[in-house]
């Protein structure tokens, strides 16, 4: 199996919206709409991201960023005072 030489700054993103998730996933969570919101914001910088611009980055390098993630990206999850929150502004 290859692997992907994915760029730290990826594996934090998909790590903190495995934390997320899993947050948002818990019953009753705290911050619903933090979480959903945060959740969403996640998505679209991991879709956007300049790693997925480059050659040989399709469905399998896609999976391998979510189980390496995973394994490496155990951690509390992201509340609206986590680091990397982002804050409402206006």
């Amino acid at each position: 199996m290859k692997r992907y030489p994915f760029p730290p700054d990826l594996l934090r993103l998909q790590a903190d919206w495995h934390r997320t998730y899993a947050a948002l996933a818990a019953p009753h969570p705290a911050h619903n709409t933090f979480l959903r919101r945060r959740l969403l914001a996640l998505s679209v910088e991991l879709l956007r991201h300049p790693y997925w611009s480059t050659p040989d980055t399709g469905p399998a390098a896609r999976v391998e960023l979510r189980e390496r993630a995973r394994v490496t990206g155990a951690g509390p999850a992201a509340g609206p005072g986590a680091p990397g929150a982002r804050r409402r502004t206006g």
